[in-house]
């Protein structure tokens, strides 16, 4: 089993390898949920980035160069994301998922309000709350619904109205179904 430093120290080459190309990367998804109060067991590390899709082929082959075990997968038609890189190893698994071409501005204003870091003096900074329910609302389905909803509960003091402006802003719908669910319970 993989040790979670290892996993953590190989996302932070990654990132730099991406920074090198001029790709800024930002860490979403369980990872991010647990820096706000929410675990869910996770083996991987997201990050979110904005490429233009017809360039990931390019940063798939410069990961490999690099030495890592990379798998590409393109969007689709239907897809909301802009394909996803996999990278795997000894270390476990880091997940590229790119938003470029699809909704690029919730992670470049994430990228610019992020305070939070993986670790202290960290280079991976960590997206913030209303963001990561914007992206959970973004994809859509009963797990992210099920995941707003808990995030919200462990964040009872975070300010709803700057989530619902951020929700509003990149017209989000389904967002006070939420908020009164997960507000019932507290």
């Amino acid at each position: 089993m993989p040790r979670s430093s290892d996993l953590l120290e190989t996302t932070e080459q990654i990132a730099d390898l991406l920074a090198k190309q001029g790709i800024k990367a930002i860490v979403i998804g369980a990872a991010a949920m647990a820096a706000h109060h929410y675990v869910r067991h996770t083996e991987d590390i997201d990050l979110g980035v904005n490429v233009a899709v017809c360039d990931l082929p390019k940063v798939s082959n410069n990961l490999r160069l690099a030495g890592f075990e990379v798998a590409y997968r393109e969007p689709d038609g239907q897809d909301p994301l802009g394909g996803v890189i996999d990278i795997s190893g000894a270390f476990g698994l880091v997940q590229i998922v790119n938003f470029g071409e699809r909704f690029p501005a919730i992670i470049d204003t994430g990228l610019a309000a992020a305070t939070l870091s993986t670790r202290e003096s960290g280079p991976l900074r960590i997206i913030p709350l209303p963001h990561l329910i914007g992206l959970k609302l973004y994809a859509g389905g009963m797990k992210s619904k099920a995941d707003i909803v808990e995030l919200l509960r462990s964040n009872p003091s975070a300010d709803r109205a700057s989530i619902r402006e951020l929700c509003r802003r990149y017209r989000l719908r389904g967002l006070e179904p939420l908020i009164r669910e997960a507000d019932a319970e507290i």
